[in-house]
């Protein structure tokens, strides 16, 4: 069976696409979308992507009309806390550290969720 490599984009509505382009290149780094095909593309460095689908119901993503969540994985999650932490930004980060890595949960100023989550590191 062929199967996908990987995401090759992320797509999404937001009331203020500008603004929420802005706010992402300025807090995590991600290129805004070029104006032609020559301009450079973000570049996201290869491990796990965790495809889930969850229940109509589930209060996972905060409010109802919120349909989806990101998780950004990330070096050092104390590192990404400080500095988003310094811009102003509100982070929670979950005390425990899991099988598979340590999390922590924010959110964009359309309040999007965002989850941090810094892997384990390979034995």
């Amino acid at each position: 069976m062929e199967k996908i490599l990987g995401l090759g984009g992320f797509f999404f509505r937001a009331k203020n696409p500008e603004a929420l382009t802005d706010w992402y290149e300025t807090h995590f780094g991600i290129n805004r979308v070029g104006q032609n095909y020559g301009d450079p593309a973000w570049q996201q460095k290869a491990g796990t992507t965790v495809f889930a689908p969850f229940k109509q119901d589930t209060d996972y993503f905060g409010a109802a009309d919120k349909t989806w969540a990101i998780n950004f994985r990330v070096a050092d999650l104390d590192r990404m806390v400080e500095q988003l932490r310094a811009a102003g930004i509100e982070v929670t980060i979950d005390p425990e550290t899991y099988p598979n890595g340590r999390f922590a949960t924010l959110h964009d100023p359309e309040q999007n969720r965002i989850e941090l989550w810094q892997p384990m590191p390979a034995e």
